[in-house]
């Protein structure tokens, strides 16, 4: 029999992780990784009987990693605490597991905004792969390198990705801070057209080529939030560099 391990990051989720735990109970072995929570997720994670692994937080690729290593299954499913494995996903998931036609699966992610589901904004992200030399790579929004052939699911993963929108802008504030400090480190430098251009092209590219029109006012607020974190990025690498100076 095929056997599959579930690996979620957790830092603080109380809110979210029961229910994300109740959605793989059908998995062989679950590990979260958990950046030392004071609210109790630890603990709602050993009631589960869930592999716990306390680790300081220093990037998304290294924690995934460790977790990785300890791993038992012969594929790994990676999952966040505020997302949850349907009922139609998790037969699929069994179904091509036991398949084994590719190294790995991309899975459907709709984002959650406004109490709705944006159906024209989905994010297709390679998240069950077969446990044979898998490994992350990047700060913020990390890679997960696969050795062979990578296909799709038909099924979404069900995100409860922004739990509002101070959450949402919080969000992209800490995710630009980790995104200025790596293009910094590679030697970039901003522009005129990294300032003015690239987030006007997020926008563009988030309301108009993705069809976050459709989705009405909450595609209109999540388009114009994507150009704020673009635009938030490159001014806190201006910041960074003056501070390095």
């Amino acid at each position: 029999m095929t056997t599959l391990s579930v690996i979620i990051p957790t830092y603080n989720e109380i809110d979210y992780i029961d229910d994300a735990l109740k959605s793989v109970e059908f998995a062989n072995e679950i590990i979260v990784i958990d950046s030392f929570s004071e609210d109790g997720t630890k603990e709602k994670a050993l009631e589960y009987g869930c592999k716990v692994l306390e680790r300081k937080f220093d990037n998304f690729s290294n924690q995934k990693n460790h977790a990785i290593s300890y791993a038992t299954g012969d594929w790994i499913l990676f999952i966040d605490a505020d997302e949850r494995v349907s009922q139609k996903l998790k037969t699929e998931i069994v179904s091509v597991i036991e398949q084994g036609k590719h190294a790995g699966y991309k899975l459907s992610f709709p984002h959650f905004y406004m109490n709705r589901f944006l159906y024209h904004k989905v994010d297709k992200v390679v998240r069950l792969v077969k446990n044979k030399n898998v490994k992350f790579t990047g700060d913020v929004h990390e890679k997960l390198h696969v050795e062979g052939s990578i296909g799709s699911l038909k099924n979404f993963m069900i995100h409860y990705t922004y739990k509002g929108l101070f959450h949402l802008i919080k969000k992209k504030d800490s995710y630009s801070w980790f995104q200025a400090n790596t293009s910094l480190k590679k030697g970039k430098k901003v522009t005129i057209f990294h300032l003015f251009f690239k987030p006007l092209y997020r926008f563009f590219s988030s309301y108009i080529l993705k069809r976050g029109f459709l989705d009405g006012v909450p595609g209109l607020a999540l388009a114009s939030i994507n150009a704020y974190g673009v635009f938030s990025r490159y001014v806190k690498m201006m910041l960074l560099e003056r501070n390095i100076k």
